[in-house]
């Protein structure tokens, strides 16, 4: 059959750059695809192409899907243009069905059974959970449990030495290189191998034995690889051995999407294709057919600023449509009830997305209070478990269960109580043997230094006002009266889930209220039925990534959050090795999600805007210092973004009154009230009016210190004394 017979017969509608991908099947080719091209069409035909006209069979191609469900949906739209009988001798795997197939055939060769496959994931949680309680003497939660499973597939797939694992287990504060080791020889004990491991035990039989290696060379002597940016380093190394022999493999992929960094994703592999491939054909799929003109020509023009990638720019296909909306609100709180208002006048398939799941939990609390539909992809309930969720709802049950040793333990230095474990063991003990409170007996009877009696006196005001105040009262006393976001710091843990909690405290009376409620909204969210028929959808970009909506809103905007991290004219610095991979990384996730938009696309912003919108909307980026979340929790921001004007050698000094208040004797008194609210008003809105200075942003809180930006400019002052001499309104 040629070309045009199969066009005509199969109705092919392709443009001219898929038509020249199709036909590209005798050389090593590289298929870069722009969102919205139409890759899985252009993919689909490809197949049909080869065995209709080239007469290839079906059973020598072998088709490599990223998940299950695609290769479910791969052969359903093979199938409905060419039919169920063709499709069934085609094979749709993904590389784990692949190594399945491998193992099995090394076990018919050796005559010896393999390890059995373990996919009951509860089994694999209790195992780690044991090795965890043994190595680092405590019990994990479930966000715990998450974290070490994906640190182990990651390790798996990109192959690290033990050097690395080491580095990897020190900046995440674990001992990561013995749990590792203890699971693999757990595993082995008994028999048992992972999905990671399936792939690990694959390629080496691929590797030590020529006869397996060409069995499956003879089968497969033509592979397509679909979303090949997201293929791991070894399922690279997999697919290349397998594909040695012919060099007939096809890769569709674009570097651009690729946003799987932490599940191992390589798109290295893209961008040496030409290397690894002699006289390849790297081919572009440029046209978007999605989204309206506008948003294709903003997100590819930011998306040139990134420097890991092939050359190619996206063109749209569709006409100009409506404009890039930015929203700019006064702070987070107010996204939160915007968004409950666009969901209850939701007309046309409406995608809230957003860079992690916790991101959406007050988005939910509110949509729960009012009663309003939504359907929600992917749920994660790890946010719940959180060792940083689960320390203040332990700070708060301490307040209601004063006698509570299990708790006090678990607490006790995580807030300003300035006391050694010795000293906390001592106290325990005083106070199941009187029969009084932890914290009197460390008051009354305890060998404790006059200073730390001091600090215990103030925690047990501060528990005991803590059960009399508002949730949001209470957990801004926890966080900042009672040290616990001093402690987030020295321990170098990321205070991002401290204002997803007072998100949701502030619509609660009490901090009882708010533990009640965090139960309930895990559970709301566990047992939620997914409404296919809601047009209000919240998803994550990575949920996201392959589907198109109506009109989409981004969530979060904003230096410190989104991205997290600001490297400052980035296109022309000279950022390198992981901070460039992990900054490129969060600008591919931004543009994954610009680019699911089809006609409407709305993102949010508060404070000074996001480097990443200003950049999407050619407005000019201000070198900034560290953005500051609405409640109170600092961004973070690369030295590198950190302009001269911001340098403390420029900064003004505000610890002393101006010259017209220099004749003040007396002091204004403040009240404890007066400055709670206070400090609460600069949590929300990130500024403070200096009578003299102006208006000037809040950087950062350390206790009473302000780090504050006036006009370029950044100075270090005492909240208390400049309220105290009526220096700020």
């Amino acid at each position: 059959m040629t070309l045009q017979e199969f066009i005509t017969k199969f109705n092919v509608k392709l443009n001219k750059q898929q038509l020249e991908a199709v036909q590209s099947v005798e050389k090593p080719t590289l298929l870069l695809a722009v969102p919205g091209s139409g890759k899985t069409t252009a993919l689909v035909t490809r197949l049909g192409y080869m065995i209709y006209c080239l007469g290839i069979r079906p059973e020598e191609i072998l088709t490599v899907t990223y998940t299950v469900a695609a290769t479910n949906d791969m052969r359903k739209r093979f199938a409905s243009i060419f039919g169920d009988e063709l499709a069934a001798r085609l094979e749709f795997r993904t590389i784990n069905g692949i190594c399945a197939k491998i193992i099995g055939y090394c076990e018919i060769c050796v005559g010896k059974k393999a390890f059995d496959l373990l996919t009951d994931e509860g089994y694999k949680t209790k195992l780690l959970s044991a090795i965890y309680t043994e190595l680092v003497h405590q019990y994990p939660t479930e966000s715990d449990l998450k974290n070490i499973s994906t640190l182990i597939t990651y390790i798996k797939n990109m192959q690290l030495s033990k050097e690395e694992i080491d580095k990897a287990g020190n900046e995440q504060d674990i001992p990561l290189l013995k749990i590792y080791s203890a699971y693999c020889d757990e595993m082995k004990k008994q028999s048992l191998m992972d999905y990671d491991d399936q792939m690990v035990y694959a390629l080496t039989m691929l590797k030590v034995s020529p006869q397996i290696l060409e069995y499956f060379q003879e089968m497969y002597k033509y592979i397509c690889v679909d979303e090949a940016q997201d293929t791991s380093k070894i399922q690279h190394q997999i697919i290349a051995l397998l594909a040695s022999k012919y060099k007939k493999v096809f890769m569709v992929g674009d570097e651009d999407q690729s946003i799987y960094g932490f599940r191992a994703a390589y798109p290295e592999a893209l961008l040496s294709f030409e290397k690894n491939y002699k006289d390849a054909n790297v081919l572009l799929m440029e046209e978007n057919f999605r989204s309206n003109a506008k948003i294709v020509y903003a997100a590819d023009k930011f998306i040139q600023k990134n420097k890991f990638r092939h050359e190619k720019h996206m063109k749209a296909f569709r006409e100009s449509g409506t404009e890039i909306q930015k929203i700019h609100l006064k702070n987070r709180r107010a996204q939160y009830s915007y968004l409950a208002k666009v969901a209850e006048n939701t007309d046309v398939e409406t995608a809230v997305l957003y860079r992690d799941n916790e991101s959406i939990i007050p988005v939910v609390d509110l949509l729960e209070r009012k009663g309003i539909a939504y359907r929600i992809k992917n749920a994660d309930l790890t946010f719940f478990s959180h060792r940083v969720v689960m320390d203040i709802k332990n700070i708060i049950r301490f307040a209601m269960e004063p006698t509570n040793t299990e708790i006090f333990m678990q607490m006790f230095y995580k807030i300003n109580t300035y006391m050694s474990k010795a000293v906390a063991t001592q106290v325990c003990k005083i106070s199941q043997e009187r029969g009084i409170t932890i914290l009197d007996a460390a008051i009354d009877y305890g060998d404790v230094p006059a200073g730390t009696r001091k600090s215990v006196k103030s925690m047990q005001t501060h528990l005991k006002r803590m059960l009399e105040e508002s949730g949001g009262k209470a957990i801004y006393r926890i966080i900042h009266s009672m040290g616990y976001k001093e402690y987030l710091d020295r321990s170098n843990i990321k205070d991002s889930k401290l204002s997803i909690i007072q998100a949701i405290a502030y619509n609660e009376p009490s901090a009882l209220a708010l533990i009640n409620r965090l139960d309930e909204l895990a559970m709301l969210i566990k047992e939620k039925p997914y409404d296919n028929g809601c047009k209000f959808i919240l998803s994550t970009i990575h949920s996201s990534k392959g589907l198109e909506y109506d009109k989409v809103y981004i969530m979060d905007a904003v230096d410190g959050i989104f991205p997290e991290n600001v490297i400052a004219n980035y296109e022309t610095c000279k950022a390198k090795g992981e901070e460039a991979k992990e900054y490129e990384e969060e600008r591919r996730l931004y543009y994954v999600g610009v680019t699911r938009a089809k006609n409407e696309l709305c993102i949010f912003e508060f404070d000074d805007g996001s480097t990443f919108t200003n950049e999407l909307l050619g407005i000019e980026n201000k070198n900034s210092a560290n953005s500051s979340d609405i409640y109170g929790i600092p961004g973070r921001l690369s030295t590198r973004s950190m302009s001269k004007s911001s340098s403390y050698k420029n900064s003004i000094d505000l610890t002393k009154p101006t010259s017209y208040q220099k004749t003040e004797t007396k002091r204004k008194k403040i009240t404890e009230s007066e400055y709670a609210d206070k400090i609460e008003e600069i949590y929300l809105t990130g500024t403070v009016m200096h009578k003299k200075y102006g208006l000037g942003k809040v950087l950062k809180i350390s206790g009473d210190l302000l780090e504050i930006e006036f006009d370029g400019r950044v100075t270090k002052c005492k909240l208390k004394f400049m309220m105290e001499h009526s220096l700020i309104e």
